[in-house]
């Protein structure tokens, strides 16, 4: 694809102001992070990634915004076009301005005047779309407030801010795409809008105005970046009122954070994005006004997700149905949501964490997650995606080219661009290393500027090596984070662990001489007088380490994980027989070894070992040596859908065995629920509840239907005798799914549905419920259900 044709749409002359002045100040937090535009990368690992989500990705994100209707509601709302709203959701216009935001971070890097005259046209409609005293939704201008929308929320503005809509939302969006584009370009008609917009927000809005909360934050962080732009206080003030009135309003919503003050709570609960959204905002809230209390809350609230609610791939959030946190401990693999949003928020805010308290546990919960959850959301390619990210698949999980909600590959377009944002920071006296990327930089220390260079072998070995160029022979420590994989513990807490400590410790040397550092905060501090030329070279540890969970967590019992380097790896079908991965346990107390695989891909070091494949057939087991192949999670679901597992059990008592097939687990399922049937492979998968020591069983439900009747279908492959058949109810531990009213089977050969004459008992819990009846000849066989006034649901559906 090449510029010419990449970006279409409208290409509007613009008129252009004056340059606003940035803050004065450099950083705001007490260490100084290094703007990724102030890094040049030459990191083969993160360039390609970069590259791919410029040439592809961000393009896509365009096309596709083009095509579902989002951009044209700008035109329509601002009478260029004639129409309706075009897309699905209100939220829709913020995964526009996310893609321009991240548009704007490309071209901060690279010229590109196809781009930047298409930003500016997308700038115009924008203009277009916003009413004359700054206000901008193009859901209500189009639809008007005598809509019934479902997102709308009310018939006037403002009316449903608390409980769905996302006029202050997407706003919030906009500001930091604004900020971006002002800062990448100079060129203020997208901050302009985004000012104004911002100033009837702020004279609405406030103690002794209109005392309401935002439902989902984000506008909270946009504020702070218009007021680190402008040097506004009132943006900042507003920021802080949208987080200090939360647990102050009528609205009472653990999903969205309102059930306390931001202060009071320690329990990460709720929408795991809207959740990390806010605590960013805390923490730049916190930098900017000196609020210990907003410290206090947040360090409580990282233990809290750290130490209970975290996973090995560095993701958060457990269920989809509520994208949030769970229980302490509730960590389901295959059920995992690990929203591809969540990753990205997470890494913002330990980015934070890190600036407030310089240390180097929390970068290794931000690489954990950069390295993993967020690039498993997008493809080697850029151009497919996903949005949740689980631990575990039976073959159903493949990746989507967009979504109908499409938050997640349009923040993966704006957090791309910034990833070298994350590789050095400073403080006058002291220089930071937190990410091992091949990259320059030069920063101003005190009075004077350093010049780095450094050479990085990682994430494919374990060898950095970094050149200092001080302007003058100078003192100052260089702090170099060791992480915690090359260490003794996986995450900092006692949620996972390695089965052995590294082979070695890291060694680091200055200028080939090894130097005996000490380590504070996770860094080994390198204090001394810089030379021009000076170079560190660092050996970290390289090796496969095994990990375990804390036992508390039911579904890892009797399994392991294994990572090398920052990367934690997994077993995918296409290394297996058959395709079997989630059926395989390994040879034990083995060693492992990795190769690197340049035409696998794109290129990785893969993990090989011993394992076996546990088959069961007529009541019997046996198993099949294999050798087993593990690769990066980051890259599964990129050669089509497979069975993958990350938690490998570690011996046949907690292996899965693989049933022999069934007239029920070959034939096709249909069923009459309308929406969001994707779930339905559940049904007939031949996982049954308190059957495999550490099988992970899921229900299908009905859910959100709570009346009424409802079926599912078998079509066998050709007519079969029945005469029995089981059904495992579903019954949820908060009542959310419960069994059926009351259920019957019909049957059907070559006519109409027949009745099935038998006792239908209702078992809980997932016992079995077995109905017998007379042996008849069936092509296809219906499970109807009457509803209880509540969902209904069912673990497996058997018929024999």
């Amino acid at each position: 694809m090449n510029k010419t044709n990449k970006y279409c749409c409208f290409v509007i002359s613009l008129f252009m102001g004056f340059n606003l002045h940035s803050q004065s100040k450099d950083s705001y937090y007490p260490i100084s992070p290094v703007n990724f535009s102030q890094v040049e990368l030459t990191d083969s690992f993160w360039g390609e990634r970069i590259e791919t989500n410029r040439e592809v990705t961000i393009p896509i994100a365009f096309q596709r915004s083009e095509e579902t209707g989002r951009i044209k509601n700008f035109a329509v709302a601002g009478g260029i076009e004639e129409g309706t709203f075009n897309s699905r959701r209100g939220f829709d216009d913020s995964d526009v301005f996310k893609v321009m935001e991240g548009a704007a971070f490309s071209l901060a890097d690279n010229s590109d005047p196809v781009l930047d005259t298409y930003l500016d046209s997308l700038i115009y409609l924008v203009g277009a779309a916003q009413e004359e005293d700054g206000y901008i939704y193009t859901l209500r201008t189009i639809l008007g407030d005598a809509s019934s929308h479902r997102d709308l929320k009310g018939r006037t503005r403002w009316s449903g801010v608390e409980t769905g809509s996302h006029e202050l939302y997407n706003v919030g969006h906009m500001y930091e795409a604004a900020v971006a584009h002002y800062q990448a370009t100079d060129k203020r008609n997208f901050l302009d809008l985004a000012i104004k917009n911002a100033d009837l927000i702020d004279r609405t809005f406030g103690w002794g105005k209109l005392e309401l909360v935002p439902g989902h934050q984000e506008i909270e962080i946009g504020l702070v970046k218009l007021y680190r732009a402008t040097g506004d206080e009132k943006y900042l003030k507003l920021s802080k009122f949208f987080l200090d009135k939360r647990g102050d309003s009528k609205i009472d919503w653990t999903y969205n954070q309102t059930h306390k003050k931001v202060t009071e709570q320690g329990k990460a609960v709720g929408h795991s994005v809207r959740a990390l959204y806010m605590y960013t905002a805390m923490a730049d809230v916190a930098a900017l006004t000196e609020d210990r209390a907003y410290v206090n809350a947040m360090d409580k609230l990282w233990h809290d997700i750290v130490e209970t609610k975290f996973y090995i791939t560095g993701g958060i959030g457990v269920a989809g149905g509520r994208e949030g946190f769970g229980d302490h401990y509730e960590l389901p693999n295959l059920r995992a949501y690990n929203e591809t949003c969540a990753a990205i928020s997470n890494v913002f805010w330990n980015y934070r964490l890190f600036l407030t308290h310089g240390d180097a546990k929390y970068i290794d919960v931000m690489e954990r997650s950069m390295y993993n959850n967020v690039l498993s959301g997008v493809s080697l390619a850029g151009d497919e995606f996903f949005y949740p990210n689980p631990l575990e698949s039976r073959g159903q999980t493949v990746r989507s080219e967009w979504f109908n909600v499409s938050c997640c590959p349009s923040n993966v377009s704006r957090y791309m661009p910034s990833v070298p944002g994350y590789i050095y920071a400073h403080t006058n006296s002291d220089i930071y290393v937190n990410l091992f990327l091949s990259s320059e930089t030069t920063l101003e220390l005190g009075d004077q500027k350093v010049k780095l260079e450094q050479v990085s072998q990682l994430p494919w070995a374990g060898n950095v090596n970094l050149k200092v160029d001080p302007e003058n022979d100078t003192e100052f420590s260089v702090k170099i984070r060791i992480p915690g994989w090359a260490s003794e513990s996986p995450v900092p807490s006692d949620l996972y662990r390695f089965t052995k400590g590294p082979s070695k410790p890291t060694i680091i040397k200055i200028n080939d001489v090894e130097y005996p550092y000490t380590l504070e905060n996770g860094y080994a501090i390198v204090n001394r007088t810089w030379k021009e030329g000076d170079e560190i070279s660092i050996d970290f540890p390289y090796e496969v380490r095994v990990i375990e969970s804390n036992e508390s967590i039911p579904t890892n019992r009797g399994r392991v994980a294994l990572q090398l380097g920052p990367i934690v790896y997994c077993v995918e079908g296409h290394e297996v027989p058959n395709g079997d991965a989630n059926h395989i346990y390994l040879y034990p107390n083995q060693s492992f070894d990795f190769t690197f695989e340049k035409d696998l891909l794109g290129g990785v070091n893969t993990i090989s070992g011993k394992a076996n494949l546990l088959v069961e057939n007529e009541g019997s087991q046996r198993s099949f040596p294999f050798e087993l192949k593990a690769v990066p999670y980051y890259g599964w679901a990129n050669r089509g859908g497979s069975q993958m597992l990350v938690w490998i059990p570690k011996n046949e008592k907690f292996a899965v065995p693989k049933i022999q097939a069934t007239i029920a687990s070959q034939s096709e399922v249909t069923t009459s629920k309308k929406v969001g049937a994707g779930d339905l492979y559940i049904v007939n998968d031949l996982y049954k509840p308190k059957e495999g020591v550490s099988a992970e069983v899921t229900n299908f439900n009905w859910w959100p239907v709570k009346e009424g009747v409802e079926n599912i279908t078998y079509t066998f492959e050709g007519p079969v005798d029945v005469s029995e058949s089981t059904v495992y109810w579903t019954k949820t531990s908060d009542g959310g799914v419960i069994s059926p009213k009351s259920w019957k089977l019909y049957y059907k050969n070559d006519g109409e549905w027949k009745a099935l004459k038998a006792k239908y008992v209702i078992n809980q819990d997932g016992e079995p419920s077995t109905v017998k009846f007379k042996k008849v000849k069936a092509k296809s066989m219906k499970l109807e259900i009457v509803l209880d006034n509540k969902p209904a649901g069912l673990y497996e559906w058997e018929v024999q």
